[in-house]
């Protein structure tokens, strides 16, 4: 009874606008057309979406094609547009936990083709001095809640960041993966749960890939058996 009482009184909205929906932690269907959800066939590498047929085929992006990715396949959930942008940007930097909540579901529909029996996830870390001050690590919430849907162990804590890196706006192709360089590590106490296992990764955006690759590599050189990526959100290259 009380929470009839509360959605009548605070009914449903968009997460991203005022109208009113259905159910909680939604987008009303004019900000889901507008979000950018990827799907049909993908880069097995990454998740940008390309032009084929799903069913019949696997392919790669020119700059998977072109990028040595050490991971072993990665997915996105979306393409980074203006909404998608909203969501990520107000998960990162303003407290929008319910974004976390809602994005769970699009994420594991992204990482079905990823997951595998006894797969360990986790998020891609931030600095202690980052954390500190943001509070929360955004991808930590959404690695939580992929790991408890899909009924896999996570480990919040797996990785590292072992100085600060700053943003990666602005920085160049190769500034960005200078600027990662040996900058992930695993962690002293927990690195170990890495031998011989499956890894999932899990971050909030994928650009040129270099958070990835720096996690990843950390990962392998652990022991682990094999790494996926998947992301929220995936920025096309050229923008």
């Amino acid at each position: 009874m009380l929470q009839s009482l509360l959605r009548a009184i605070y009914p449903p909205q968009c997460l991203t606008c005022d109208t009113m929906t259905d159910t909680e932690h939604a987008l009303c269907p004019s900000c889901w057309q507008a979000a950018g959800f990827i799907h049909g066939l993908v880069c097995d590498g990454c998740g940008l979406p390309l032009p084929g047929d799903p069913e019949v085929e696997t392919a790669l992006c020119d700059e998977c094609l072109r990028i040595a990715r050490p991971w072993e396949q990665g997915r996105a959930a979306m393409l980074y547009g203006e909404k998608s942008r909203t969501i990520v940007l107000g998960l990162k930097y303003y407290d929008r936990h319910d974004y976390a909540r809602a994005a769970v579901p699009w994420l594991l529909h992204a990482a079905r083709p990823l997951l595998r029996p006894g797969m360990l996830v986790a998020p891609v870390p931030l600095h202690w001095l980052r954390l500190a001050k943001r509070r929360y690590n955004q991808a930590a919430l959404l690695s939580a809640g992929l790991a408890r849907r899909a009924g896999l162990a996570h480990c919040p804590d797996l990785l590292v960041r072992t100085r600060p890196t700053g943003t990666q706006d602005g920085r160049g192709w190769r500034g960005r993966f200078d600027n990662l360089a040996d900058a992930i590590a695993p962690h002293p106490r927990h690195g170990a749960r890495m031998a011989g296992r499956d890894i999932l990764l899990v971050d909030d955006v994928m650009t040129a890939g270099a958070t990835f690759a720096a996690a990843t590599e950390a990962c392998i050189g652990a022991g682990a058996a094999s790494v996926r990526v998947v992301a929220l959100a995936r920025v096309a290259p050229g923008r």
